[in-house]
């Protein structure tokens, strides 16, 4: 015998969960309750139950889970919905909906929301034949209202200053000041109050509202009822009308950039300019230091230009980031950040932890704090983090990288983070990838974007409820590079090749498929609790067919190094509406130089996203070159990628393309990149100004001796552009 409960959650109504009492010593629960809970039908409202046995000492056991789509039930019908769980305990919904509309209420103004009164028992009657125990029975009604409040109670607490997302229907309830009468010196007045209804005021109307109070003069409260207009969350898979704008002035350079490169003797036409991206992956300060080499390659070749995207994620963003406080670093040469870059890779690190660091540090977080910021280990790594990349507090933030893009002078940055669950759930089960731009932060899986401004501050039903300061860049770049914080259900991924590391995902996205049948979310409630967009979004986790579980639900995110996937920041360049035709990547990594493409590769076929096949000989894997080119002619859709593994073949015996060593500068060529023992391993923080020259001049020698492949593949993707226009329509919002 057991003693159950049933737990019952909408979180598209509430944040809260509802159970039934508990049936005492009983295999055979049977329960007669009534739950309410208001539903919006504008988004995907799934009811969660879940059976639990009841131990007063230690935590609940859940003993099944069952969902169940509300939109299934359609008002004036009846619904069946049978489920059965493993256990072979089997659960039986009985949807029983019906519409009733308030005379009082213009529902062709509201969104569509109800009531779902919801009773649990367990006689199913006379012509239901079920022999299972535990049944339960659902009776579903509906009422058409308006949008749900804020604090999701039924009285909200309001101050003169404090703005609230309000329903009409509620209340108001204003605390009267506390006071002491003459008669009753110890009366407790702290529940005083007075109840507005809200169904009272007109959109628009000002009332003001005297609260008498013994021995205290009148208050008066000013109350406006307004209605939203806006959303502060963008949401949509359309590019934002400033990455548009962008693009517009981007295209005059890249056009001008590539006459003067390709020695064209005409202007090229719009449709024939392609767009170029450059990906950079991680890899702590060997990334940053090799980064800078790549680029300044680039920039040699006048390539750099032709660059329409730049995107990194992990050590790749400290270059960026450096690179980015400059409104037109791209125009200059780089000899002068690079020269700064290298200051900083060859001091001591220790001072990082110094009594004047740690107070400071420890000011930093107590002031953050103040702010509204959430504290955590990430900030300090931030701090730290900034201590040893730079000698002064940098006070730049995301949103000032704008006046770097602003006229199209360089190439826009992109930013690859991963959102994982804060529980002990590895990132092969669920992880979803996050962008970061001077504009925007978001989810291209949920199409849902805000202002990099806002990035840490709260919303609530699409709009900005709580607005905190913009972080500093540091703090980002704590973000994007905690490669400290490593999930330990992801060891396989570090330890295994990527044929092994495939097969472990893989094998749950086979799991995926056999349920997403039954059950897919297709709205982000988060944002669209009122706003009328449908999407769907690719379902690549296995946490994608409970929707209760995903991230609209949560109420913060947890942000992570891209590493513990896949290390690449090539996802935000796969979005259709960018239309990337040539990713120049360059990859980081020490060992297996594709492991990182093969499983971007991998990941993307599985998805249905065009990216070129990966196929390498045993020979390419020994030996690999310091170029490969992707392309696939019967897949148009798939850009072009030149992938730039971090390898030393050539340069050991050349200085410069075509130009040998003497037997002195041998030495300069001679880089260690193969083991543990390599002056680059990537918990090494400091490097000889030996070592960091050999890697900044390898990374540049690898692009300056490849130029033809390069422009060969900017030429091919120019050619297909003057047969097919627009060859990648946009995905429709």
């Amino acid at each position: 015998a057991s003693d159950c409960y049933v737990s019952l959650w909408l979180p598209t109504a509430s944040d809260k969960k509802v159970k039934t009492k508990t049936i005492k010593k009983t295999d055979d629960p049977v329960w007669n309750e009534t739950f309410y809970f208001r539903i919006q039908n504008e988004v995907k409202n799934i009811l969660e139950l879940t059976v639990y046995d009841d131990d007063s000492l230690t935590k609940d056991d859940p003993q099944f889970t069952v969902m169940f789509d509300i939109a299934k039930v359609r008002p004036g019908e009846v619904a069946y919905e049978i489920f059965s769980s493993k256990s072979e305990v089997r659960t039986e919904i009985l949807g029983e909906l019906s519409r009733m509309l308030p005379s009082h209420l213009n529902t062709e103004n509201h969104c569509g929301l109800g009531y779902f009164p919801l009773s649990l028992h367990k006689e199913l009657g006379a012509n239901t034949k079920s022999q299972a125990a535990g049944n339960i029975l659902c009776s579903l009604s509906f009422v058409t209202t308006l949008p749900p409040i804020y604090s999701g109670s039924e009285l909200l607490i309001c101050s003169t200053d404090l703005k609230c997302f309000l329903l009409p229907d509620k209340t108001v309830k204003f605390p009267l000041p506390q006071c002491v009468s003459d008669t009753q010196e110890n009366k407790d007045n702290s529940d005083d109050s007075l109840t507005i209804p809200l169904t009272l005021l007109a959109v628009g109307q000002k009332v003001k509202v005297g609260l008498p109070v013994e021995k205290v003069s009148v208050s008066l409260f000013t109350l406006t009822f307004a209605e939203g207009k806006s959303l502060d969350v963008r949401l949509g898979y359309n590019l934002c009308e400033e990455e548009q704008d962008f693009l517009q002035k981007r295209k005059k350079v890249v056009a001008s950039a590539l006459k003067k490169v390709l020695q064209l003797r005409r202007d090229l036409h719009e449709h024939e300019i392609p767009v170029i991206a450059v990906m950079a992956t991680g890899g702590s300060v060997r990334a940053m230091s090799a980064m800078y080499g790549h680029l300044l390659g680039l920039q040699k070749l006048n390539l750099l230009d032709c660059a329409t995207y730049l995107t990194g994620t992990s050590g790749s963003t400290w270059t960026m980031t450096n690179l980015y406080k400059n409104t037109d670093w791209s125009q200059k040469t780089l000899e002068g950040p690079i020269s700064l870059a290298k200051k900083q890779v060859m001091k001591c690190k220790m001072n990082v932890i110094s009594m004047e660091h740690l107070k400071y540090y420890h000011k930093e977080m107590i002031k953050r704090a103040k702010e509204g910021h959430i504290s955590s280990f990430t900030e300090l790594w931030s701090l730290v983090q900034e201590a040893f990349l730079h000698d002064e507090v940098c006070t730049s933030k995301l949103s000032d990288q704008r006046k770097a893009v602003d006229q199209g002078q360089n190439p826009l940055p992109l930013y690859a983070i991963l959102n994982v669950k804060v529980e002990q759930i590895s990132t092969f089960k669920f992880r979803e990838w996050v962008e970061f731009s001077p504009y925007e932060v978001g989810f291209q899986k949920y199409g849902a974007f805000i202002r990099s401004e806002n990035f840490d501050s709260e919303f609530f039903m699409g709009r900005l409820v709580k607005k905190l300061p913009e972080s500093r860049i540091c703090f980002l770049e704590g973000i994007w590079t905690n490669v400290f914080t490593r999930n330990l259900l992801d060891s396989l991924y570090w330890s295994s090749n990527s044929d092994e590391f495939w097969d472990h995902w893989a094998k749950d996205m086979v799991d995926i498929g056999k349920s997403l049948k039954c059950f897919k979310i297709n709205i982000y409630p988060l944002f669209l609790v009122i706003h009328r967009l449908k999407c769907s979004y690719l379902s690549d986790t296995v946490l994608d067919v409970s929707p209760n579980k995903l991230t609209p639900q949560e109420k913060h995110l947890c942000l992570i190094d891209v590493g513990y996937f896949i290390n690449t920041s090539c996802p935000p360049l796969l979005k259709p509406e960018r239309n990337v035709d040539v990713i120049i990547s360059l990859d980081y990594s020490m060992g297996n130089m594709f492991q990182q493409l093969e499983m971007t590769y991998r990941y993307c076929k599985t998805q249905g996203i065009p990216f070129p096949k990966i196929e390498l000989s045993e020979e390419d894997k020994k030996n690999p070159k310091e170029c490969y080119v992707f392309s696939e002619a019967e897949n148009p859709r798939a850009p072009t990628v030149l992938h730039f593994p971090l390898v030393n073949n050539t340069f050991k015996d050349y200085k410069e393309p075509g130009v040998k060593r003497s037997p002195l500068e041998m030495k300069d060529g001679d880089i260690n990149l193969t083991n543990n023992n390599s002056p680059y391993y990537f918990t090494k923080l400091v490097y000889s100004a030996e070592d960091f020259d050999k890697l900044v001049n390898l990374s540049s020698y690898n692009i300056l001796n490849n130029k033809d492949l390069i422009l060969q593949a900017i030429q091919r993707a120019m050619a297909w552009r003057r047969t097919v226009v627009g060859r990648r329509p946009p995905r429709k919002s």
